[in-house]
């Protein structure tokens, strides 16, 4: 592929070491950052060539392919992914969702459903809402605004990346970099993997950069980048991501519009 990449990652903190030095570790990259929703759809316009996008949408376009092992992904709790709750989860009758995700409504769709049998009524939480102010007995909240609790009542917390490992004894998968047809896949997974070593090994220096922008401190910007947080796409992440598919699928939880081809295998 001739000429730059146009590539688009999340605004997130979750994602720093992902692109930490992107401009000289790779020039040929013009970045841009957005919420995942919008990098999905900015992949899909065409706008991009290669996205950092929530694992629901990659699973939704049979035409994408995986770009490198890099991902965001975790073991158990997350920290920045987290379900509000004024009720208690059985009794759940209304949810109130971040405009932003998509991965993380369709993980607590599977999980209301599957687990408690919940089918809420659903709206959407714009970015600049404050969840006290919302009527809705929950609130899907993801992000750097995930991070603290906000304020009010809440008889329920879920911490969906502990919430999915106990129920699977398997890492959760939230995001991939993901390509459109004609992009030069081994190139940019080098280079992509490249980055986020980078990235990891400059986590000090990414949470003395961030932290005190969110109201954390460096030690808990760094325990959240480096414990919270995995950037390997290894073999138990990949069969969680897998496993998500499947269950996304057996509870008709993926769009009806939408060609979706379940992969046996998740491969780079």
């Amino acid at each position: 592929m001739s000429g730059s990449v146009r590539i688009g990652a999340v605004a997130y903190l979750n994602s720093k070491p992902l692109i930490e030095g992107i401009e000289q570790l790779a020039p040929q990259c013009k970045l841009s950052l957005a919420v995942p929703s919008q990098l999905a759809d900015q992949l899909a316009s065409d706008q991009l060539d290669i996205a950092l996008i929530p694992v629901i949408e990659y699973f939704r376009n049979p035409h994408y392919q995986l770009v490198s092992d890099a991902c965001v992904s975790c073991r158990g709790p997350v920290r920045s992914v987290k379900l509000f709750s004024r009720v208690p989860i059985e009794n759940i009758s209304s949810l109130a969702l971040d405009v932003g995700s998509r991965t993380s409504v369709g993980l607590i769709r599977l999980l209301l459903l599957q687990r408690y049998g919940v089918q809420p009524r659903e709206c959407g939480l714009p970015m600049d809402a404050q969840p006290d102010t919302i009527d809705a007995d929950a609130v899907l909240l993801i992000g750097d605004r995930a991070m603290q609790s906000p304020p009010g009542k809440w008889k329920v917390i879920w911490d969906l990346g502990e919430e999915w490992t106990r129920w699977t004894k398997l890492p959760f998968v939230f995001a991939v970099w993901v390509a459109r047809p004609g992009i030069d896949l081994e190139s940019m997974g080098r280079t992509l993997s490249k980055i986020r070593d980078h990235g990891v090994r400059k986590i000090e220096s990414i949470a003395e950069k961030e932290g005190p922008l969110l109201g954390l401190s460096v030690a808990e910007c760094c325990h959240y980048l480096s414990v919270h947080l995995q950037y390997h796409l290894n073999s138990q992440e990949r069969e969680g991501l897998l496993l998500f598919e499947t269950k996304l699928e057996e509870a008709d939880l993926l769009e009806p519009n939408t060609t979706t081809v379940t992969r046996s295998s998740v491969s780079l």
